[in-house]
């Protein structure tokens, strides 16, 4: 199968031939079951999400699913995963495209004050009914495929003046520039981007994906869903905060009233919005555990539309398994990505700390190493100056079947996590973990509050080398203690986490918005 792209994805930004915009434009195309909102993932980044994504198109068989891959600008990079039959249509929003340059004149019915204040308030402080307004005054622009001016014009230039005078004069006027640049440009496209028909939207995070989602709600009046991982908000914030690209220029010092806002409120106040708007929009308000749900009730999400649904896998398969046995020489494993966030450097420090003690040691890390390659490049350097060569290896991206037999001790050091897949995966193989105090990993570990089973693994602090080769150190050294964490992991995954349930239950939520679709109702 040939994934197919839309006309709107030329660099010219121009809608498909016979569509001028709006509704029109949107029922050119064939209407699809699901469309699924993704952000820099699916399928370009491997793991995580991406895995996540590709996983529920491919066991919804009979549905039939629509991508829009949400990225920073084309072109895009190559894909990691295979077309799959049900995925009728790949398209691309990228960030830095405005979908609508030149064309007619400017309509007469485009308020260009109205449209500045509108985004100003989104962008500060909006929600749904804030995006509605931005979505309804610039639908003129985008029919008339002039969405273009919004970014080149004077009067944006008099807009982005202004806002520098009232809101930040303190900042350097090119910082601020290009900030609401990247901001209100991101905005203007995916408001203007060609929304694919479809009968249930589903994001999987906030942002820019959350706010096609809402947006797509707003104009539709179809379901807007999302299911999100890992809190969209506080992993952007972290980031916004770390970033040196972003120049500081308040010093507020021990001050709690400070009302001065710098570049990084900006980014955090907009992204703040995004989720808002885009809780408020669906119907449905999904993450995979429970401590992300007072995150997404503190952005604006409805407790009564909010549910649990967990990561799953493949039990079946993976409990049957055979196991590494106590002669075998030793084996540990780290399963991941090969990026900041998965911490390897506090793996490979404690495989350091280990390797005295465990002659014969081998430790992996498996996971593909070329979405970040510097990261990469100094984790091999670190191996190299801590003489590790011949006891870690990286494999890449590998099928974890192949080597849970022999492994002993599944091990994960990330810094943030949600749910992560290779716990559970490595549960239902019936292997322990040691994992840092990050995300799920204690529910998984230790179980929810109904859950009598007991520990399948061991917390460690984050960012801590010593405590977590003292946690593989007592599972290598005690086989009987290794063996009833692991048969412990086994069952809790096949009581909450087989990939049947959870399939089953995204299922039955398409099923239930497309009946009440067809029914007449909203």
């Amino acid at each position: 199968m040939t994934l197919m792209f839309t006309p709107a994805e030329n660099r010219s930004g121009a809608p498909a031939q016979g569509a001028a915009g709006g509704y029109a434009r949107r029922h050119a195309a064939p209407i699809a079951d699901v469309c699924i909102v993704v952000e820099g993932a699916y399928p370009y980044v491997s793991g995580g999400v991406s895995a996540w994504v590709h996983g529920l198109i491919r066991r919804q068989k009979d549905l039939q699913f629509t991508v829009v891959a949400i990225l920073p600008e084309p072109p895009a990079p190559p894909a990691k995963y295979s077309p799959l039959p049900n995925l009728a249509r790949l398209h691309h929003l990228y960030l830095s495209e405005t979908y609508g340059g030149a064309g007619w004149p400017r309509p007469r019915a485009f308020d260009q004050a109205e449209f500045d204040k509108a985004v100003d308030l989104f962008l500060s402080s909006g929600g749904l009914a804030e995006l509605a307004n931005v979505d309804r005054l610039i639908a003129p622009l985008v029919k008339a495929r002039r969405t273009a001016d919004l970014l080149d014009s004077t009067l944006a230039w008099n807009l982005v003046s202004e806002l520098y005078a009232r809101e930040m004069p303190h900042e350097s006027f090119l910082h601020f520039f290009w900030a609401w640049r990247a901001l209100f440009g991101g905005l203007v496209a995916t408001l203007s981007f060609p929304l694919p028909p479809a009968r249930v939207y589903h994001t999987v995070s906030t942002g820019y994906a959350g706010l096609l989602a809402a947006r797509a709600a707003v104009e539709t009046g179809r379901p807007a869903l999302i299911t999100e991982h890992g809190i969209y908000t506080n992993e952007r914030r972290i980031e916004i905060l770390q970033a040196d690209w972003i120049v500081d220029t308040v010093d507020k010092g021990f001050a709690l009233h400070d009302p001065r806002r710098d570049l990084r409120d900006f980014w955090t106040r907009a992204f703040e919005s995004y989720a808002r708007a885009c809780y408020q929009a669906c119907t449905e308000v999904i993450t995979l555990h429970g401590a992300n749900q007072s995150a997404q009730i503190m952005q604006g999400a409805a407790p009564e539309r909010m549910r649990i649904i967990p990561n799953g896998v493949d039990y079946t398969t993976l409990s049957a398994l055979p196991r590494a046995s106590a002669e075998d020489p030793p084996t540990v494993a780290l399963i991941g990505r090969v990026v900041p966030i998965k911490d390897i450097k506090t793996y490979i420090q404690a495989i350091d700390l280990l390797r005295p003690r465990f002659p014969g040691l081998t430790a992996l890390v498996m996971g593909p190493t070329d979405e970040q390659p510097d990261y990469y490049e100094e984790c091999k350097k670190l191996v190299s100056e801590l003489n590790l060569d011949a006891t870690l290896r990286f494999t890449g991206q590998v099928d974890v079947t192949q080597y849970f037999p022999r492994i002993h001790v599944n091990v994960l050091t990330s810094v943030s996590e949600s749910q992560p897949l290779s716990v559970l995966e490595a549960g239902a193989a019936a292997l322990p973990t040691v994992a840092s105090n990050v995300g799920a990993c204690r529910e998984i570990l230790f179980g929810r509050r109904d859950d009598q089973l007991g520990a399948g693994g061991i917390l460690t602090d984050v960012a801590s080398a010593e405590q977590t080769a003292a946690a593989i150190g007592e599972l290598l050294r005690d086989h009987d203690r290794r063996t009833r964490f692991g048969l412990i992991m086994q069952q809790r995954v096949q009581r909450y986490y087989d990939l049947g349930i959870v399939d089953e239950a995204y299922a039955t939520i398409y099923r239930h918005h497309m009946a009440a679709q067809a029914q007449g109702v909203a």
